[in-house]
């Protein structure tokens, strides 16, 4: 009986895949990360396919981690698009890393590699100790676009993976001129994605030449308007910004009065990783910030004609620093109540450029961003924005996590990793957890990964706080399941409620880049690690257990 109304489940999933497509980061235009099908059980290893097989020398030799970010898979039907990682080499010994696109495509219980396209694209320089940007392609009109070179497009034919034109906004291909993040495919065929210039000579030590936002229409046409003038209350490139204190021996504040220094803001552009949202209305939300200071962000509307609506800043929102997130001992004597000790002033969010986090739009058409801040042990901030710009609130963890959203009973709910960086000072329970939160960003459940042995090398150790969740998006099924993988090498599928459904080992733990969860029209889920994409499922010999 099981199996049969599993497979009634999997014929509709496939008379659905309209709707079950994952097209892009996020898996659609508002980065809701959820599907109408039901995900299967995590019973077994459905495939496995090395995407990045340089990860034993990209591992970072002092802290074991690996600080690069990967693309999600595009999923529709039995078609799976993924980035791929390559070493060539050019001579006998000069090798280059370059990046492709690839088919695969589910045959007789199998992932077969259809084509590969090589890409022109590079990720931006790590010159301002970034982690190493993803080349997230997107699916729309029956083709792969992907990030390339100076800031242009590959058009691929999506079954043959021949290259139908590239598109180019600019006319020439200029070497430091970048897709600053994923592109975003309308409900409409239309590609939206934010480009900067840097200098030659001085790619983060000097300001950037010029930024904008580009879209490309279904036919090809691409129109790329000036970045800068859509954020219309941002300061000049040449102004001074309010930075920081330096650190040092001195307790910040280093008075209760005190000053922070400034350094010139720079120029408007768009935070590196981040793919724009665009609403039911057209409406496109994308994330800015002044190039030298990312405590200068902003959240920006713009309207479908590529016209300013309006930009609202993320500075100055917080009052949850000293004495209130913080310990006293965390700030020095006589410090403001709710101050961020490290410039004195209400918590800004910031906008890192390690961080992968998106706007998401919500079903009520809020806006939320995912945004970082220092001070509360580097959990940054899940702020909320109405449709019209105005300030809703905040939830205290919002670093790089784009959340799911759930729709159910009239309403809906957000799901969001809440990792614990090290202060247990700072958390009453400290521990990593997946958290669901209401539309007023109050905690519905929270569920704790519950690993605490890392064993390598033949020797084990026990993590004091346990795993982390290395996951920028997780999943949610249409029966509101959440799935999301842990630092520990494990995929795991929670029920509503926080209550355990499955658990599968995909590797060996490791210190990985923060990764997309999919779910395809079959209801596999596609989750990452070293390297490695992994699709699970299968159908149970028993009724899966809650545990």
């Amino acid at each position: 009986m099981l199996r049969r109304l599993f497979a009634l489940t999997i014929q509709f999933a496939a008379a659905a895949s309209a709707l079950a497509q994952w097209s892009q980061f996020g898996a659609n235009q508002r980065h809701t990360g959820n599907t109408s099908v039901v995900g299967q059980p995590l019973v077994r290893t459905l495939a496995d396919v090395v995407h990045d097989p340089l990860v034993p020398d990209e591992i970072d030799p002092t802290s074991g981690d690996l600080f690069v970010h990967y693309a999600g898979p595009l999923l529709d039907g039995d078609d799976v698009f993924m980035s791929y990682k390559e070493l060539i080499f050019i001579g006998p010994f000069q090798g280059i890393p370059r990046w492709s696109v690839h088919r695969l495509h589910w045959e007789n219980g199998q992932l077969v590699e259809k084509w590969a396209q090589p890409s022109d694209w590079y990720p931006i320089p790590d010159g301002a100790g970034i982690w190493e940007p993803a080349m997230q392609p997107v699916l729309a009109n029956d083709s792969i676009y992907a990030p390339a070179m100076g800031g242009t497009l590959l058009q691929l034919d999506r079954t043959t993976g021949e290259i139908i034109r590239r598109i180019n906004p600019f006319g020439s291909l200029d070497v430091m001129t970048f897709v600053s993040g994923p592109p975003t495919a309308d409900s409409s065929g239309n590609i939206i994605y934010g480009v900067f210039r840097l200098q030659q000579n001085a790619p983060w030590f000097g300001d950037i030449l010029a930024s904008w936002l580009v879209r490309v229409t279904p036919a090809g046409a691409a129109t790329a308007v000036p970045f800068a003038p859509l954020v219309t209350n941002a300061p000049a490139p040449n102004a001074l910004c309010t930075w920081e204190f330096v650190f040092g021996s001195t307790q910040h504040p280093p008075s209760p009065n005190a000053v922070a220094p400034q350094r010139t803001c720079g120029a408007q552009r768009p935070g590196i990783n981040v793919a724009p949202a665009v609403a039911s209305d057209g409406t496109i939300y994308m994330i800015s910030r002044t190039h030298f200071n990312d405590r200068w962000g902003y959240l920006v509307a713009i309207n479908p004609d590529l016209t300013p609506k309006w930009s609202q800043s993320l500075r100055e929102r917080f009052h949850d620093g000293c004495g209130v997130l913080l310990p006293p001992t965390n700030c020095s004597a006589g410090a403001h109540a709710g101050v961020d000790p490290d410039d004195n002033l209400p918590g800004s969010g910031r906008v890192d450029d390690s961080s992968t986090a998106s706007p998401v739009v919500l079903p009520d058409g809020s806006i939320v961003y995912g945004s970082y801040t220092y001070y509360n042990d580097r959990n940054g901030h899940l702020m909320h924005f109405s449709a019209s710009g105005a300030y809703l609130g905040d939830y205290p963890f919002g670093w790089d996590t784009t959340p799911a959203v759930w729709q159910h009973d009239g309403t809906y709910s957000l799901v969001t990793k809440e990792n614990f960086y090290g202060d247990p000072l700072l958390r009453t329970a400290p521990g990593h957890f997946v958290t669901q939160l209401s539309p007023q960003l109050q905690v519905e459940w929270q569920y704790r990964n519950p690993s605490r042995t890392i064993c390598r090398g033949g020797s084990c150790a026990d993590q004091k706080f346990g795993f982390e969740w290395c996951v920028n998006a997780t999943a949610i099924d249409a029966q509101g399941t959440v799935y999301a993988n842990g630092e520990d090498g494990i995929l795991y599928a929670i029920a509503q409620g926080g209550i355990p459904l499955d658990r599968f080992s995909l590797s060996a733990p490791l210190g990985a880049a923060y990764t997309p969860v999919a779910i395809d029209a079959q209801g596999r889920i596609y989750a990452q690690s070293s390297g490695h994409l992994f699709a699970v499922g299968g159908v149970p010999a028993r009724k899966r257990a809650v545990r």
